[in-house]
């Protein structure tokens, strides 16, 4: 008979698809002594986990000690590639103009809120934004004597762009195959350190460059960012596509633009549709980690390189971006674990 708290907990847990804990793995996660209660995670939820605590008198009654041991899952391909971090996941979009760039930003932020180790390489090379946004623009890449590059340090993130390489206002002016090495340079040629998660900035679209890439590094699995209009949604179909056929899984959808709320009235339009990356995410049999609304406050902190999830770990917005995060962990272990088991 399973202790009466492995069933509050379980009860609670309703991110997780509900025939993980048929597997009987739950029980794994919770060892209890009396009153007291370790609960080791396998992914960064660590947040979510203390939250879904205090709010059952039942589970408040113990004494909690909470672990992250986040597991490397299975990735897509056996290259003799190193794998630069425990799970490598690209954030992926079909088109451009979707917000893909600060949707990663953000979910690695609020991953690395939860005591993940944590880095982003801004593979979107003829665009890279991250320095931008991360407020780090001025800084210069560190090579070793092997011309290994050194991660820059920001916001309790280890980083990588071509935008530490280059000058902000040059335009990066190469041809596929000649932009894919260079990704797949700054890749193997980054000193990453001990990371839980690496999340790859991809660039848009489901061309040569995107294809090589899913190709050739041993990714974990890709999120794909879409907005709700019509035209995105095709496309982020197209990349769920592209992603399958190179047996990369599909970790999850993520809506941005998902509905604008006027700061003065407090009326809500909904200016590029409504509930589009439901449908897909229903149709491909897929999780949605997120609905995020167009806000005036993330455009402005992302331009004054202060994520708000950073600056302002409280703000509405901020508690969106970090049950995202903590969701895509998740489902991604719950996803991966049960296929590696089929």
């Amino acid at each position: 008979m399973s202790h009466p708290l492995t069933n509050a907990f379980k009860a609670h847990c309703s991110a997780l698809r509900s025939d993980i804990f048929d597997q009987g793995l739950l029980p794994q996660w919770l060892q209890v002594s009396g009153p007291k209660v370790t609960l080791s995670l396998p992914f960064a939820a660590a947040i979510e986990a203390r939250r879904l605590i205090a709010s059952d008198p039942l589970l408040k009654g113990y004494q909690w000690q909470i672990e992250q041991r986040i597991e490397a899952l299975p990735r897509s391909q056996a290259l003799q590639v190193p794998a630069a971090a425990r799970n490598v996941i690209a954030v992926a979009s079909g088109k451009g103009g979707v917000g893909k760039s600060s949707v990663c930003v953000n979910l690695a932020l609020g991953l690395a809120a939860t005591g993940a180790r944590v880095g982003i390489l801004d593979a979107d090379i003829y665009g890279p934004s991250l320095p931008l946004m991360l407020g780090n623009e001025g800084e210069k890449l560190i090579f070793d004597e092997q011309r290994n590059m050194q991660p820059l340090k920001q916001k309790g993130l280890q980083v990588n762009s071509l935008g530490y390489l280059v000058d902000k206002d040059d335009a990066t002016v190469w041809r596929g195959p000649m932009a894919s090495g260079a990704l797949q340079q700054l890749y193997n040629d980054t000193l990453w350190q001990d990371l839980d998660y690496l999340l790859i900035d991809m660039p848009p679209g489901t061309g040569d460059i995107q294809l090589t890439l899913a190709q050739k590094l041993p990714l974990t699995g890709a999120l794909i960012v879409t907005t709700p209009q019509t035209v995105a949604l095709r496309d982020a179909q197209k990349g769920i596509a592209m992603f399958r056929k190179v047996n990369v899984p599909i970790v999850g959808v993520l809506e941005n633009m998902s509905g604008f709320m006027c700061s003065n009235c407090g009326h809500e339009d909904d200016i590029f549709g409504r509930d589009g990356a439901v449908d897909v995410a229903d149709k491909q049999a897929v999780p949605l980690i997120g609905q995020w609304p167009l806000a005036t406050a993330l455009r402005e902190s992302m331009d004054a390189g202060e994520p708000l999830v950073h600056a302002q770990p409280d703000h509405p917005y901020s508690k969106l971006v970090l049950e995202s995060a903590q969701l895509l962990a998740m489902n991604a272990w719950a996803l991966l674990t049960e296929s590696s088991t089929d």
